[in-house]
């Protein structure tokens, strides 16, 4: 649907679509703008199971915790893009190898 925050008109113009709905009643697409087209029920439950399937997954032994680091490593993994704390992790676990062989 179109965003309200790039055509400013679009509040006004939806307030006027529901005082003059369309003759059929319901919304028909005319398949010019996909941003216009209603979901498919296989998408809406896409969503749904989506919705549904957010956190930890199941048998994860990640536990949350708050660590400082400095302002330049953040930035560095940060900078690698997605995945950067999984990266950190990695990082301290070879680093813990090295540990335990000394």
């Amino acid at each position: 649907m179109t965003d309200s925050k790039k055509n400013p008109q679009s509040r006004e113009a939806a307030l006027c679509a529901m005082k003059n709905p369309p003759s059929g009643g319901d919304f028909v697409w005319d398949g010019v703008d996909e941003n216009e087209r209603p979901l498919t029920g296989g998408e809406i439950q896409a969503g749904i199971t989506l919705a549904r399937s957010r956190g930890r997954p199941a048998g994860s032994d990640k536990e949350t915790t708050t660590v400082r680091f400095d302002r330049d490593v953040l930035d560095a993994s940060r900078s690698e893009g997605p995945g950067w704390q999984s990266r950190m992790s990695a990082a301290l676990r070879d680093w813990l190898k090295t540990r335990k062989a000394a």
